[in-house]
Formats: C-alpha cells, structure tokens, sequence
C-alpha cells in the first residue's frame, strides 16, 4: 500500500470515528446548546457572565446568536470553558466516509456510461439494462480504487 493510501486511510478513519462518535447527536437543540448545557448546570445566565468576566447581556447575546449559526467558535470555547465543559466543534458526514466515496463514484461513473451508452446507441450497439448496470459496478469499483482528482469536480 503507497503512503497517499496509508494517509488516506488514516484520514478515514478519524473522520469515520467522529461519524460513530456523532453521527446520531441532534445537530443543535433549539435553544442552542450554551443554554441548554447552563440550564441543566443550574447556573444562571448572571452566574455565567460573572465566571466569563462579562455582562449578562452578553451572554443573553450568544445565547440567541447560537441558534443562527452567527456566535463566533472563540465565544463558544469561551463559555463552555467558564461551565467547566468542553467545546466540540467537528465537521461529520452522515455517512462513513467509504460510502460517501462510493456513492459519488457511482454517479460518475454513470455519467460516463451514459455519455458511452450515447455513442454506442447511435452506432446500434447499445447495452442492455444489465450490461449497463455492470458497467456502472465496475468503472465505479476503478474511481475508488484510483481516487481522481477530479472525484468532486461537477
């Protein structure tokens, strides 16, 4: 196995342990997740901000700022250090990573048989529905193989 394989996969793996870790952890309860971690702390929003060094009104402004996506990553480290928790911040697909890989290099490889698929029906040669799905199978089985750089590319 090359190196570039060998890193891949270790890439992989990771990405595909955080999807195990995640995969089923609601994206964001709808209070946003400070609040809802400060209210089952019991602590009060005064009590954050006194730990945090700022107003109440701050943290109220992070608080609704979260569910919009527009708290910063620096604020959301912040207050979950000043409740004594850990900040998680991770980028998971909803499906390990081979199968997203694998999926992609289905639709390409269809496109690629259709455009062939074309060509052969103009010269009455065309495959038939198995035919084509086999080829389907197999030009998708060589892009996951060889991973192109042009995999992503639309």
């Amino acid at each position: 196995m090359s190196i570039e394989k060998i890193v891949a996969k270790q890439y992989r793996d990771k990405v595909n342990h955080a999807v195990n870790q995640f995969g089923s952890l609601p994206i964001l309860p709808q209070e946003g997740w400070i609040r809802t971690v400060r209210k089952a702390l019991g602590m009060s929003g005064t009590q954050l901000a006194k730990r945090l060094g700022v107003t109440k009104a701050r943290v109220s402004k992070a608080e609704q700022d979260e569910p919009t996506g527009s708290v910063t990553l620096k604020s959301m480290q912040a207050m979950a250090e000043a409740m004594d928790c850990k900040f998680v911040y991770a980028v998971v697909p909803k499906q390990n990573v081979e199968e997203v890989i694998k999926l992609r290099a289905i639709d390409k490889a269809r496109i690629q048989v259709k455009a062939a698929s074309i060509h052969m029906a103009l010269e009455a040669q065309s495959l038939n529905k198995e035919q084509l799905n086999f080829e389907v199978k197999r030009i998708a089985a060589q892009i996951m193989d060889k991973m192109p750089a042009d995999l992503w590319n639309d």
